[in-house]
């Protein structure tokens, strides 16, 4: 089974992010890295932290990459160890890096992301997320919360021609969707 068959558990609650909400957290997340941080470029995690590292990074205007850090769920949807799929940029060599993810909630894939930089010969890394939403404390975080999050670029699919309802999230999104 891969990432997209896991679905959020709706007993935790269910926080439904519209593109607005998503930009005023983005903007409100590269703030607070730039009141004690200045990275020399911003690296997002693949595949939906690279959408709000991208944000952080035009924010921030600095140089944006990414690196790939995937999660396996089995049928029982128990998480797996995550890995890392090709390399961290060679431009972190050197350099202080803030890696950006969607959500953070055991730190694993993080700790793995970070480790591959420093690896990799990042001067500082600097963990931020916009979501926190469990016991790991990242450096820099947009949001915590508890409830499952169901974010905009991930709401949808496209079957055929149609954008329709994302169908790990059937039943909690609004009939509207």
């Amino acid at each position: 089974m891969t990432p997209t068959s896991y679905a959020p558990d709706p007993a935790r609650g269910v926080l439904i992010v519209d593109w607005p909400l998503f930009g005023e957290l983005s903007r409100a997340l590269a703030l607070k890295v730039a009141r004690t941080y200045t990275p020399d470029l911003v690296v997002g995690i693949a595949t939906a932290g690279v959408v709000p590292g991208a944000a952080i990074a035009a924010i921030l205007d600095r140089p944006f990459y990414s690196i790939l850090v995937s999660r396996r769920y089995s049928a029982e949807r128990i998480r797996e160890t995550p890995s890392i799929f090709g390399a961290a940029p060679p431009e972190v060599r050197g350099k202080l890096a803030l890696i950006v993810d969607e959500t953070c909630g055991s730190g694993d894939t993080l700790r793995l992301a970070v480790s591959a930089l420093v690896n990799a010969g990042a001067r500082e890394v600097r963990t931020a997320v916009s979501f926190k939403t469990g016991t790991y404390e990242p450096d820099y975080h947009g949001l915590a919360t508890e409830s499952a999050i169901i974010l905009p670029w991930d709401r949808e699919i496209l079957v055929g021609q149609d954008l329709v309802p994302n169908p790990k999230y059937e039943g909690l999104l609004p009939d509207d969707a």
